[in-house]
């Protein structure tokens, strides 16, 4: 391959890949045409994409990036899975997809820098997304609020309904005695 041919596609990976904060590296070794493009229709449903990559042209275009650890995994066939609203939620639609398919590897993940190796893509498909993350802090931090408020007013509605008990006792016995 002539250097311009490097150049361009190396150019050509720092304008796709510069803005994505993690991704997914897939082997598809050995897998059917017809099964890649089963595998590609299924999750760009989720807006979830794959590319296949020339390595050590993928390694030199992820230098200064947050992709930059993915340099000591490509090795071999790759593609990367990129995409959907984060690389959480790449990982779910990946581990999903690839229930019961032995012949695609799923090599590693790399969120905000941080590599996670074989297995460790499994556990982070069960990662919180950052909406659900927030979801859940607003959650924890209102919880005791919630309680409180509830400690407080529980009383206050228990003296009002005996109130209104003792009210309506007496206007049921003032109706009867006129």
């Amino acid at each position: 391959m002539s250097k311009p041919v490097k150049q361009l596609i190396t150019s050509n990976y720092k304008e796709k890949f510069g803005d994505i904060d993690g991704a997914v590296v897939l082997s598809l070794r050995g897998v059917a045409s017809n099964d890649t493009n089963n595998l590609r229709a299924k999750l760009s449903g989720k807006k979830v994409k794959l590319t296949v990559v020339k390595n050590s042209l993928a390694a030199s275009a992820f230098k200064g990036t947050v992709l930059e650890n993915l340099g000591s995994v490509l090795s071999g066939s790759n593609t990367l899975a990129y995409g959907g609203e984060s690389v959480v939620e790449v990982a779910r639609e990946i581990i999903e997809v690839l229930k019961g398919n032995e012949v695609i590897e799923v090599k590693a993940a790399i969120m905000d820098g941080q590599l996670f190796m074989g297995k460790e893509v499994e556990d982070l498909s069960k990662y919180p997304t950052r909406p659900e993350a927030q979801a859940q802090t607003v959650t924890f931090i209102l919880s005791p609020a919630k309680n409180l408020a509830g400690a407080i007013l529980g009383p206050g509605r228990k003296v009002a309904s005996l109130v209104k008990a003792v009210e309506e006792k007496k206007s049921k016995e003032e109706g009867a005695a006129a």
